[in-house]
């Protein structure tokens, strides 16, 4: 194998796992909002006419 090749895989894993911590510590570290995502209980499926 080439310098130039350990060089590419290093930057590449090493990107990767750069954004996947990243977008770990962007979920687990923004305050809940779930309480608001509710939806309207009164949705109209028509799925039982009678």
């Amino acid at each position: 194998m080439t310098l130039a090749g350990w060089l590419l895989m290093l930057i590449s894993c090493g990107c990767v796992l750069i954004l996947t911590t990243f977008c770990y510590y962007k979920v687990l570290t923004t305050p809940r909002e779930a309480e608001h995502l509710h939806g309207p209980l009164d949705i109209d499926t028509r799925d039982v006419d009678t």
